[in-house]
């Protein structure tokens, strides 16, 4: 998450992640991340991460948008490889970061190769 701000402070707020808190299958697990924002030139949403803590991958996805995407909301589904801790950050036009996070318990796990 460092990485994707540049060193930069990531606060917590303005980010809605929204994730099942009990999953059956980490195979698909659905999430959706809004972030408030007028979405207009001046002040817009660029970039949206997904990171996780537990996966062989700690950044899942990153979704760039734009003044014309009209809202901030993005859905997706994951994998995960056990339960887990999932977060979003948002890089705003102001250069600020915003984030969320979510714990997810998943009862059967994905990602995980077996020998």
């Amino acid at each position: 998450m460092r990485r994707f701000a540049d060193g930069a402070r990531i606060q917590p707020g303005r980010v809605r992640l929204e994730v099942p808190p009990l999953v059956e299958n980490g195979n698909a697990v659905g999430v959706t991340v809004r972030v408030d924002s007028p979405m207009t030139a001046a002040d817009h949403v660029r970039r949206i991460a997904l990171f996780n803590d537990k996966n062989p991958q700690p950044d899942m996805a990153v979704f760039h948008l734009g003044p014309r995407a009209g809202r901030a909301h993005v859905s997706t589904r994951v994998r995960l490889a056990t339960s887990q801790a999932i977060a979003a950050v948002a890089e705003l036009s102001d250069g600020s970061f915003w984030s969320a996070e979510a714990n997810v318990i998943v009862t059967l796990a994905a990602c995980i190769e077996e020998l």
